[in-house]
């Protein structure tokens, strides 16, 4: 896709069910045009009339024309009040809720990869700059080219001549202008990609904060900071050094226009008695409204442009790591999910997985075990068609998982990793993940996971405190078994969910997911515990990419592998 048809539908939402508004503030544009133009017109009746030229027109019929003026100008502040803003916020906030939905398509690891300060930057200070740069800017282009005209028009009226001589004035500032407005473009998306980097370090700070502390590691990372917090302000500096240089030769183009045509008009004045006093001085000032124009267009056309390097940019970004849409299927897992000839490499020529076939049957449960590095959250994350480009197949019943859309597969399956985040809202709303639910299946929910202890406690409406600052790793651990619960998901991952917690917890968390006895359940652990591992239906041992043992804790003691070996060493 070209970057014109990639950025059309982002584009496209500046304007979506907002043409009405739009339309008013086009009418407003031109209504204010219209006014400005014609109270300049009545400036020059006005002074003839004083000095006693035959204008055509009574001082009372001036006067009623003047007030119709002014209730012009009136009537196109009105029609703004009522449609720019709303135009402009609907437009921005459009644009964020479509730039939010395409950012929901990506895949589920597609955040581990990439940089999120990428995004939070587009939605919040290049989100600014398009509202400031582009929808505000579209105006001020077509009411400054609406009013150049309009004066060109009325200044050919009164002297062609002294006209052509203007328009020969400002064509060569104005391309000056425009030349220098490209400078403009590449000094806004500078600030936007300083932005970013200085975002990832702000956040990397707050989120390792402890890790700093515990380092004594504060001056290191107060350096780091002031570091990116400079390039953000020296990239700033650079787009307003830009902004003021484009600003000048604007300036100097008005200057040469201005002094060149009223030196000129007022030599014809003194040669051409057609020419009055009132048209002379009113030629100036239907000058004023070319020359902003041409001063404030460039500027304007680059800053245009600017904002629209930045939807560039978020949209390439969106494009990525988008996982293509399959058919959707029931999510009602009958048979098992089949592993065939099933490899995977993160790096060419480093495979991570090699030629796994294994068959995990419908609602029994599964424990893989095995050293670090062994695979064993890699096939967690293939099952969760995080990396669409594997070898070999891996089906849910008779359908390849390459085969089942998002929707079907986010149904049937769910996720409970080590971090389990926790938004801050009520722990009825973590639970539900804002969504309505029956009351009798959300007490369902939370009696199975094991949450009745913490709700008669604190309530449902207790606050979870940011990333969950306010519960236990174990209480945030039960919070993400009910979510599984309450979807009604047909098959439970388990990555490391007991990693971080106590023994006693540990043992807790994972006794409740084995009583989940309508679910698939395969669980990534580390913690060895015969009485737990014993109500696994079935172990896998993973060694270097591949499932070196499979059966159950009694059977694979009896063998005395690798398996054997790994539980030994851990007791």
């Amino acid at each position: 896709m070209g970057k014109k048809e990639r950025l059309r539908p982002y584009m496209r939402q500046f304007y979506r069910g907002n043409g009405w508004c739009f339309t008013l503030a086009m009418v407003q544009t031109l209504l204010l045009t219209g006014a400005n133009i014609m109270i300049s017109w009545l400036i020059q009746q006005i002074i003839d009339l004083t000095t006693g030229a035959d204008i055509g027109f009574s001082f009372t019929q001036i006067l009623l024309l003047t007030l119709a003026g002014l209730g012009l100008e009136v009537a196109a502040f009105t029609f703004a009040y009522f449609s720019k803003p709303r135009f402009i916020a609907r437009g921005i906030g459009q644009y964020k809720e479509y730039v939010f939905y395409e950012m929901c398509k990506k895949g589920i690891s597609a955040f581990s990869g990439e940089n999120t300060s990428l995004y939070i930057s587009a939605l919040s200070n290049d989100a600014a700059s398009i509202e400031t740069n582009y929808l505000a800017n579209i105006f001020v282009i077509v009411d400054n080219a609406v009013l150049c005209v309009g004066a060109l028009a009325l200044m050919f009226y009164y002297s062609p001549l002294l006209t052509v001589i203007s328009i020969g004035l400002s064509v060569l500032p104005l391309l000056a202008s425009l030349l220098t407005g490209n400078l403009v473009a590449r000094a806004e998306k500078q600030v936007s990609d300083r932005n970013e980097t200085y975002m990832t370090t702000l956040k990397d700070s707050l989120v390792g904060f402890s890790v700093i502390k515990s380092f004594r590691a504060e001056a290191q990372m107060c350096r780091l900071f002031g570091e990116k917090a400079r390039e953000v302000t020296d990239a700033k500096c650079t787009r307003k050094k830009m902004s003021i240089l484009v600003q000048m030769l604007s300036v100097s183009a008005g200057s040469i226009v201005q002094f060149g045509v009223f030196l000129i008009g007022a030599y014809l004045a003194l040669r051409d008695a057609a020419l009055s006093a009132g048209t002379v001085l009113v030629f100036v000032q239907l000058l004023n409204y070319v020359i902003n124009p041409v001063g404030t267009i460039p500027q304007a056309l680059a800053e245009c442009r600017a904002a629209k390097a930045l939807v560039e940019k978020v949209a390439g970004a969106l494009s990525e790591n988008v996982r293509e849409e399959g058919d959707c299927v029931k999510t009602e897992l009958y048979s098992g999910i089949v592993l065939q000839d099933l490899s995977f490499a993160y790096e060419p020529e480093k495979p991570v997985l090699h030629d796994m076939n294994f068959t995990f049957e419908a609602g029994k449960s599964y424990a893989l075990v095995g050293g670090s590095g062994s695979g064993k959250s890699t096939l967690l994350n293939l099952l969760m068609a995080s990396y669409p480009h594997y070898g070999g197949s891996i089906r849910f019943d008779d359908t390849e998982l390459r085969q089942i859309s998002s929707k079907s597969l986010y149904e049937m399956v769910s996720v409970i990793q080590q971090n389990v985040f926790v938004f801050n809202a009520s722990i009825r709303d973590n639970i539900t993940m804002f969504s309505d639910f029956p009351s009798e299946a959300v007490d369902r929910a939370i009696q199975l996971s094991g949450l009745s202890a913490l709700i008669e406690e604190r309530g449902e409406d207790y606050l979870c405190g940011e990333n969950g600052s306010g519960l236990s790793g174990g209480e945030k651990q039960r919070i993400s078994i009910a979510r599984s619960l309450l979807k009604h998901s047909r098959v439970l991952l388990v990555d490391e969910a007991t990693a971080a917690l106590d023994a006693q917890t540990a043992y807790q968390v994972s006794d409740a997911i084995l009583d989940l006895k309508e679910l698939t359940r395969i669980v990534v652990t580390h913690a060895l515990d015969e009485t737990l591992l014993k109500r696994y239906d079935c172990i896998l041992a993973l060694k270097g990419g591949s499932i070196t043992e499979a059966g159950s804790f009694d059977e694979l003691m009896e063998k005395k592998g690798y398996f054997y070996s790994l539980f030994t060493v851990s007791q």
